[in-house]
């Protein structure tokens, strides 16, 4: 099948990992259209993109979105619960999206998941990611599942914050003792394993690692040197930095950094199990963006509204 008559549904090709994987199909002449929550947000590819809403609340909707469609790369999740929106709701709307797209016929899907991702886990985050994909190789749809730690990229808000806080406050907390480790890979490079691995037909469920491994401490002195930055780093109890953490989110109107979240960190869950399947370095990335990085501040709420 020529690509031009091929057509790939990306969910959230708005966001940040969607984003990329929809470029790269665009460039190889492979339709695309997107299930996105926000369907009246700006369109940068005009016409070259097909809008769809992301129905989870209507099955049959849901289906007819993805007919025609070869692969479904999804990247829909949420980082933290909030209102209704729970890790328990999320996980129920991904599987919701596998059993429509076995029913519309798609022949392959594509999960963006996260390392350490175990359906028994007692953090919610990385517990939901494990059951679907547990549900997934289990669908009867043949699968590619990716396991991203954290990714890095010009639209990053993790590392981004991290800069931003470096360039304008005297002082940077870091819960523990900042040994635990985190593996970063680069958004570009994740997106190109999804699309490499839509090519393919095996199941497979693979780390997406970059090639450099830091402890949390590195990472920061690594991007207060990027910044220039002269803030003290200072170590406090994990109970410290989630009241810090919450007092600067009243502040910012945001969730910065949640208590799970300071748990998966401190339990090594950010690094791979495997060797490097990734070849960009985030200390060359942020040698050439040092005078991007963290210059403002990156909303998460104001990113889901």
């Amino acid at each position: 099948m020529a690509n031009q008559e091929r057509l790939n549904v990306v969910t959230g090709a708005f966001g940040y990992t969607g984003r990329y994987i929809t470029e790269l199909l665009l460039r190889s002449g492979i339709k695309v259209r997107t299930l996105t929550a926000h369907p009246n947000r700006f369109n940068p590819w005009h016409q070259r993109v097909e809008v769809s809403p992301l129905n989870f609340d209507d099955p049959d909707s849901l289906v007819r979105s993805l007919e025609g469609a070869e692969v479904v790369f999804n990247t829909y999740w949420i980082r933290f619960s909030r209102g209704d929106l729970t890790f328990d709701r999320a996980t129920t709307n991904v599987t919701s999206l596998i059993d429509a797209a076995r029913q519309a016929g798609v022949s392959r899907l594509i999960h963006i998941s996260i390392t350490s991702a175990d359906p028994d886990s007692l953090l919610p985050y990385f517990r939901g990611k494990g059951r679907i994909e547990q549900y997934l190789m289990q669908s009867g749809i043949s699968y590619g599942i990716l396991r991203p730690a954290i990714i890095f990229g010009s639209e990053d808000i993790l590392l981004n914050n991290i800069a931003w806080m470096l360039r304008r406050f005297p002082f940077f907390t870091v819960p523990g003792d900042g040994n635990y480790r985190v593996q970063p890979v680069a958004v570009s490079d994740l997106a190109q394993l999804a699309v490499d691995l839509a090519a393919q037909r095996q199941n497979v469920c693979i780390d997406a690692a970059g090639p450099e491994v830091f402890t949390f401490d590195e990472l920061v002195d690594l991007l207060a040197r990027t910044v220039a930055s002269k803030a003290r780093i200072i170590h406090v109890n994990p109970s410290v930095q989630l009241i810090l953490a919450r007092m600067f989110g009243l502040l910012k109107r945001d969730v910065t950094l949640t208590r799970d979240e300071i748990r998966g960190l401190m339990s090594d869950l950010l690094v791979a199990r495997s060797q490097p399947t990734a070849a960009t370095r985030l200390t060359e990335w942020l040698a050439g963006h040092a005078n991007l990085i963290g210059v403002r501040y990156r909303s998460e709420l104001s990113q889901r509204a």
